[in-house]
């Protein structure tokens, strides 16, 4: 360890520490994200201004994969992408019917 880190590693050591948990806690739930940074030597406003960056960023995405995800849908040709499924592989359905007599209970009922 270098001698002359001194108080800037330690502090350098405690931004990383919250930048880290910062972004972790961008996709955690709330109540987690608190008690992760419950261990850390910081202030309260600072916990809360990092819980609401965490939900900001965690919105973000959401919105981001989202439009990402809707965009990519738009662009599929369902009718022809069931035609190239239809091409190439056979159908085959199964299935099980079977009739059960009613309970005098469930025709009183109806």
């Amino acid at each position: 360890m270098d001698e002359n880190r001194g108080n800037d590693g330690k502090l350098g050591d405690l931004l990383k520490k919250v930048l880290t948990t910062g972004v972790t806690a961008a996709f955690m739930t709330e109540e987690a994200a608190r008690a992760m940074l419950k261990d850390l030597p910081l202030p309260k406003e600072m916990v809360s201004g990092l819980i609401e960056n965490a939900k900001t960023t965690k919105s973000d995405f959401v919105a981001g994969v989202k439009s990402e995800l809707r965009n990519y849908l738009d662009k599929i040709d369902i009718s022809r992408e069931f035609d190239k499924i239809a091409e190439k592989y056979d159908f085959e359905v199964k299935a099980t019917i079977s009739l059960k007599k009613k309970n005098k209970k469930d025709k009183d009922i109806a």
